[in-house]
């Protein structure tokens, strides 16, 4: 979902699939989908989805193939998974994640006053503490936030999807008169993702940190003192290197156990 911009996100996720790999010994091979740049589209024949963050609008595909074709793929992917014991899971990042709110009917899904950009808390519901996604996650963690739209819920009015489960939310700001971002969504049994981003290591985030134009958004929306801070959280354990030793991981485990018990 990248749309052809270089970012740190495929890198991760692929950093994240190689050691999951060497780590259990399973024979996990995978292809890579330019969907939004070259029109390409897997088929519904893969066992787990992952799909990336942007950049961009989570409408700019409105009207489009490529979008069409997504939402397409998550149909069929669903389609499937009431009909057959061995099920399919899908991990939505992001943009991805946006647009599943926009399909699934979760929330508004609207542009934000100002960049979110930087490692900022997030707080898990009730929901959220019972996710085996999140298992091994203190409450509230710490993750990398970058997006220019978000997903709310206005007036507390229910989702228009009664199934799905909001299950992390960013951090309540009461000198703020904004309601709180959507920052994780289950949005049916195997189809879950996040606002923000489980693939992102310490590395990566700190290329992204030291670009200028990133520093100045970030001092200028934090000021000086949260970018430093946000340098020397990079080499805490405990916090986005643990948050991306976990979320992904830890669905790849649900997703391998279940095709497992299914093959039985």
């Amino acid at each position: 979902m990248n749309n052809g911009t270089p970012n740190q996100g495929m890198r991760g996720i692929l950093e994240i699939l190689s050691r999951y790999r060497d780590d259990t010994g399973i024979d996990l091979r995978y292809d890579i989908f330019d969907l939004r740049q070259k029109a390409e589209i897997p088929d519904d024949g893969y066992d787990v989805y992952i799909s990336s963050g942007g950049p961009g609008s989570p409408y700019d595909g409105e009207g489009q193939q490529w979008e069409a074709d997504f939402f397409n793929l998550l149909d069929k992917i669903e389609a499937h998974n009431v009909v057959n014991e061995q099920k399919k899971f899908v991990f939505l990042i992001c943009h991805s994640f946006q647009m599943g709110c926009r399909k699934y009917q979760v929330g508004q899904v609207i542009r934000r006053k100002s960049t979110a950009f930087g490692i900022f808390p997030v707080f898990l519901t009730e929901e959220g503490e019972d996710e085996i996604v999140f298992n091994g996650l203190p409450n509230p963690f710490y993750t990398v936030d970058s997006r220019d739209w978000q997903v709310v819920n206005p007036d507390d009015v229910p989702f228009s999807n009664p199934e799905s489960k909001v299950l992390a939310l960013e951090k309540e700001r009461p000198h703020v008169d904004l309601e709180r971002c959507v920052m994780s969504v289950r949005f049916t049994d195997e189809i879950i993702g996040t606002q923000f981003h489980p693939e992102a290591d310490p590395e990566g985030m700190k290329m992204y940190l030291l670009q200028e134009d990133k520093k100045k958004v970030i001092i200028e929306n934090h000021g000086e003192q949260k970018y430093m801070d946000m340098l020397l959280s990079l080499d805490n354990p405990d916090h986005i290197k643990l948050t991306q030793q976990i979320i992904l991981p830890n669905f790849l485990n649900e997703a391998v156990n279940a095709l497992q018990d299914a093959s039985l």
